[in-house]
């Protein structure tokens, strides 16, 4: 089996390992987000400037050996196994083949990370593809507890709301490997949009703000660092 590369820097220098993964004796390279290339018709490619900004807030307040793109990546790409956080976002259908449903759950369960933004429509099939991939472990809230909310950054109200689109709540969904949280979800938040560049939406500077500190634990969080 190929090994799950998630070996990172914290800000001590010292090594920080990805969450139940298995490591390769490699020398430690660029960390970096994938950027989850999927079928079905939905814009998988949608805020380009986003997780540049991201990387960006990553490499400056974690002190995280980040690179300053993302890699494009398909599941059934070698790639992925050295890709510790795959993000997808999108307006609209996702559908994986059996094959890819496979893929997702191995690397996942050995020590993968993946966060699926709702850019506004991509809600209906994510979960009905997620619980393809998990049927044994359903989609849960995210108990404001959680790490996730605090390893960097304080959010003590949990996911930040970016834009308003049907004025319901933003939540954070997540699926549970034991007590490993192997997906989250962000939902009516428009996470991603809070990264582009300031100009594109027009965000106050305190909504921006929050997104990245978000991003920021989310990252954090998948690789395994201690601030």
């Amino acid at each position: 089996m190929v090994a799950l590369v998630l070996m990172a820097v914290g800000r001590s220098g010292g090594p920080a390992v990805g969450r139940g993964a298995a490591v390769t004796d490699r020398p430690t390279a660029l960390l970096t987000i994938g950027r989850l290339h999927y079928d079905g018709g939905g814009d998988w490619y949608a805020n380009p400037s986003s997780l540049p900004n991201l990387l960006a807030a990553i490499r400056e307040r974690t002190g995280l050996q980040v690179a300053t793109r993302e890699r494009v990546v398909r599941l059934t790409d070698a790639e992925l196994w050295d890709t510790p956080f795959l993000y997808m976002t999108g307006h609209g259908n996702v559908r994986l083949s059996e094959d890819e449903v496979r893929i997702l759950r191995r690397y996942l369960e050995s020590g993968g990370f993946l966060h699926a933004d709702d850019n506004y429509g991509l809600d209906p099939s994510f979960r009905r593809e997620i619980a393809r991939v998990f049927p044994d472990h359903p989609l849960v809230e995210v108990p404001l507890t959680h790490p996730i909310y605090h390893l960097v950054y304080e959010l003590p109200d949990g996911l930040p709301k970016i834009h308003e689109h049907d004025g319901l709540p933003a939540q954070g969904f997540g699926v549970f490997l034991g007590d490993r949280l192997v997906v989250y979800y962000s939902y009516q938040s428009d996470l991603g949009d809070g990264w582009e560049d300031p100009g594109v939406h027009h965000d106050p500077p305190a909504l921006h703000e929050a997104a990245l500190r978000m991003g920021v634990n989310l990252f954090s969080y998948a690789v395994g660092a201690v601030p």
